[in-house]
């Protein structure tokens, strides 16, 4: 068999956990193998042990058939090993073209040759279809612009191999699209391709074969053409996992969230909300569908009290809270999940069980006449993390840092819902997770709504928002364009509806 990559019985160990548990996985030339796992199974583990970020306690890696150690990222550029990251490694006030070329400058006497490198990196973005500008500045560019920079970055150092990490999770579906396409160009042009998700639906579209990692440990490798997305998913999570959300029809009762003729600027100064008004009422899921950008994230601010409101009112309940700060709001019962749960959601360098009472560490029984109660703190946690199955290394003391994306969302979801709040917002909070936890975090959602609780879900995936939200609203650069049923509206009409277009209009 012709392997370009072949990593054999590796094993790496973290203080108390076992990362990879002698796991094998062989890349074939020329092919796209997806690794999947949960989030926290350790496939970024394996990876970065391939690109050198790690060394391996046991196991070997060969690469083109020949025995190899991979000390650092250099040496696995050097073996034309390339990987771009879940988190983007850019800087930001520099073009396209200085990012590319950092570490691999080339010289014409003393100064660096920017032309001879700007015109190479235009023939690699036109060879693989990746319409870059080399003269753009990073700021400037979105995402998923940057996104096809780190792939340029690889391409430039003359690379074989191409890890990707979890690459769909920051882009819109209309991306995810031309980067499917951008990858089979990739392997048209003879690379090889380790894709690593936990996207079902991605695996489908682009993979060739699939090897699966579950707590550490090699599940089996699979034909992608001949499993069924409920095969892998059974292997990846250890039981039958559900994609169809479990929920009854929602009993819709009073308003709890009244927003009227709500107009808020962005951060560019312009209107990112235009005269907005809609309702959430007690026992029902409503969910607000549009691209990235389009207003949601003012939306959710102001509301929350995070954004200075230039017109209109918001009621919770019946009472005006549109003058009350962030905590008065928290206090009358606004509950947020929010969209980045690493700015917003969680301080990193904190405990979990620190970080699960950031919204009333202040209140007994966690403290009294200023004085924080640590053993009240602690068996908070304990229990919290038991309810909402959040696994820590360490327990609730574990750094929040060392968890995993998943385990992560889990502890903010948990923290938000035990405030029992009237009105729960979650922002993307299923974004970057695998299917297990998805499906907790959903079912947790529902059980909100049937406590008679509003919810208000804010979803860039279109198939959350149908199979989670009882009423859609679509929201197109900063306006409602209506809102619809979610049981008798599909795919296609809210996808019109997000490009701008009216119910009842043609587009």
């Amino acid at each position: 068999m012709n392997y370009v990559v072949e990593m054999l019985g590796i094993r790496k160990e973290f203080p108390g956990i076992v990362a990879n548990d002698g796991i094998t996985l062989q890349l074939q030339q020329g092919e796209v193998h997806a690794l999947l796992g949960e989030n926290g199974a350790g496939k970024s583990t394996l990876m970065s042990i391939l690109f050198g970020l790690y060394q391996p306690e046991a196991g070997i890696i060969k690469i083109r058939g020949k025995e190899v150690k991979i000390n650092n990222p250099n040496i696995a550029n050097e073996l034309g090993i390339g990987m771009v990251h879940q988190h983007f490694k850019l800087v930001h006030n520099f073009t396209i073209t200085e990012n590319i070329i950092l570490g691999q400058e080339r010289k014409r006497g003393l100064v660096i040759d920017i032309k001879t490198a700007a015109k190479r990196i235009k023939e690699l973005s036109e060879k693989y279809g990746l319409n870059v500008d080399p003269d753009a500045k990073i700021e400037d560019v979105s995402v998923g612009m940057q996104q096809r920079v780190e792939i340029l970055k690889m391409l430039y150092r003359n690379a074989e191999v191409l890890i990707f990490d979890e690459p769909t999770s920051v882009l819109t579906p209309q991306e995810i699209n031309e980067l499917i396409k951008i990858m089979r160009n990739l392997i048209n042009e003879g690379k090889s391709i380790i894709l690593i998700t936990h996207k079902l639906k991605e695996i489908k579209a682009i993979a060739d074969r699939c090897t699966v990692i579950r707590r550490g440990k090699l599940i089996g490798t699979v034909d992608v053409k001949t499993t069924s997305e409920a095969k892998m998913a059974e292997m990846m999570v250890g039981r039958e996992v559900s994609f169809k959300v479990d929920k009854t029809p929602a009993k819709p009762g009073e308003v709890f969230l009244k927003i009227n003729n709500l107009s808020v600027f962005n951060n560019r100064k312009v209107l990112g909300l235009k005269n907005f008004s809609l309702e959430v009422r007690a026992g029902e899921i409503l969910g607000v569908a549009g691209v990235e950008g389009n207003g949601q994230a003012e939306l959710v601010e102001a509301i929350t009290g995070l954004r200075k409101i230039e017109t209109g009112e918001i009621f919770l309940k019946g009472k005006n809270i549109t003058g009350l700060s962030v905590r008065e709001r928290i206090r009358a019962g606004i509950a947020h999940i929010p969209e980045d749960r690493h700015k917003h959601g969680l301080i990193l360098d904190y405990s979990v069980e620190d970080n699960l009472i950031l919204k009333n560490y202040d209140q007994s029984p966690y403290s009294k006449n200023g004085l924080l109660n640590r053993e009240v703190i602690h068996n908070h946690a304990e229990q919290l993390m038991a309810e909402f199955d959040v696994r820590a290394g360490q327990g609730a003391a574990a750094i929040a840092r060392s968890l995993s994306g998943g385990n992560q969302q889990k502890a903010i979801v948990g923290r938000e819902i035990d405030h029992k709040p009237e009105l729960l917002i979650a922002v993307q909070p299923t974004r970057g997770l695998d299917v297990g936890a998805i499906e907790y975090i959903h079912k947790r959602l529902v059980e909100q709504r049937d406590q008679g609780k509003a919810v208000l879900l804010v979803s860039l995936e279109l198939d959350e928002i149908l199979s989670v939200a009882d009423r859609i609203a679509v929201i197109n650069n900063g306006e409602l364009i209506g809102i619809v049923d979610a049981a008798t509206t599909d795919e296609n009409e809210i996808g019109l509806m997000m490009a701008g277009v009216k119910r009842g209009e043609s587009a």
